[in-house]
């Protein structure tokens, strides 16, 4: 018995030790707290603090709360009713900013950590997992010929019906933005939990999402590279071989793979291509550049604005010519989505005038707010719908 004893504590203690980072100190703070009217209460147990504030990216108030502190030495904050959404927050505590302590779940967006909670009844739905038929994600290295980096990564989500039917699936290839890298789409949004719950409903052809790190010069997300954890997250044009058009001159290579390795409808009628942002940049280039890989092409947000922009390399020269090879080349879809107070808004507007002007036909949507997830998010919502019908 005492043998026992002993040796129970010993793994007690082991225990203990491998724990030691570990909170557990018996906090109840609840934070957030979604409320039944939608609202959401904020709390942070901070007695010794002097201000605090909740920043998030809700549009009611510019997403700011002031907290007011309680005798308990709880700060609280709680926001209007929110729309339908995934939103991510931090506090700022005496100028110190940080995710909030009581949250567990968090998103990384380029080098920020943001703790992020669901208000249910809308869009949000679609990005959180039900009880339906999952499909699979899997983590891809493709060779690269021409790539700085030979060796690339990328995800690849798989239908749930993939591999237990004998048939091929089109393919819908997803751009992120920059400072993004291939986890952008799953991580911020959650394109695997939209496509379960979408071709759950029948509102989507079942297909394979290929979503590539389009970062010319770094090879895979943070964390991944082969420089480990000495490469951090940063905007894309902090890295070299930015805007030299790599990416969109090579990408046949991404496309030649995921043929090679997939079962997939290898043509042009089923083909997808889309991206937010710097993606949207990339996305127009590539299918202008190959006018016979897509016939669906999605425009988010896209990075148009020219400033700087040295058009002699090979994947940008003479871009009205290369529409107009698109135009008559034929396509079923190109669509541009927008927010109205994006500050890429006015040179998405001059892109559409340019391809008015060539009677280059394309659907746009205009939402409101910013250059924001949640508007990304429901622009893939809309764009997958459309898409191989």
């Amino acid at each position: 018995m005492k043998t026992l004893m002993v040796a129970l504590l010993a793994i007690a203690s082991s225990t203990a030790i491998a724990q030691q980072n570990i909170n557990n100190n018996g906090e109840k703070t609840v934070s957030p707290q979604v409320n039944a009217d939608k609202t959401v209460t904020f709390r942070l147990l901070a007695p010794k603090a002097k201000s605090v504030t909740v920043k998030g990216d809700w549009e009611v108030n510019n997403g700011t709360g002031k907290m007011k502190k309680g005798k308990d030495g709880v700060w609280t904050y709680t926001t209007p009713a929110l729309p339908s959404e995934m939103f991510t927050y931090r506090f700022d505590m005496d100028g110190v900013v940080a995710p909030d302590p009581s949250d567990p779940f968090t998103r990384r967006d380029v080098g920020n950590v943001f703790s992020i909670f669901f208000v249910n009844g809308g869009h949000a739905d679609y990005y959180q997992v039900h009880d339906v038929a999952h499909g699979t994600v899997e983590t891809v290295w493709y060779p690269s010929a021409n790539m700085p980096n030979k060796n690339r990564r990328l995800n690849v989500y798989l239908p749930p019906t993939y591999g237990k039917e004998n048939k091929n699936y089109p393919v819908f290839y997803l751009m992120h933005g920059s400072g993004g890298d291939e986890s952008a789409w799953l991580d911020l949004g959650f394109v695997n939990r939209i496509m379960d719950n979408l071709i759950a409903e029948g509102k989507v052809e079942p297909m394979i999402v290929v979503m590539p790190n389009i970062n010319p010069s770094v090879e895979a997300e943070a964390g991944e590279t082969s420089n480990n954890l000495n490469y951090k997250p940063v905007m894309t044009k902090f890295l070299p071989k930015y805007k030299e058009g790599l990416v969109e001159q090579n990408f046949p290579e991404i496309v030649n793979f995921i043929d090679a390795h997939y079962s997939t409808l290898a043509n042009k009628a089923h083909r997808a291509i889309a991206g937010l942002s710097m993606g949207g940049m990339t996305s127009m280039f590539v299918s202008a550049n190959y006018p016979d890989l897509f016939d669906y092409v999605g425009l988010f947000s896209a990075g148009l604005d020219w400033t700087g922009f040295n058009w002699d390399f090979p994947a940008y020269k003479n871009l009205d010519q290369k529409l107009e090879n698109q135009k008559k080349a034929g396509y079923k879809l190109y669509w541009i989505g927008i927010g109205n107070a994006d500050f890429l808004y006015k040179d998405n507007q001059a892109f559409m005038k340019k391809l008015d002007g060539m009677g280059f036909k394309y659907t746009y949507h205009e939402s409101t707010r910013g250059h924001l997830w949640s508007n990304w998010r429901q622009y893939l919502l809309i764009f997958a719908q459309k898409l191989f019908k």
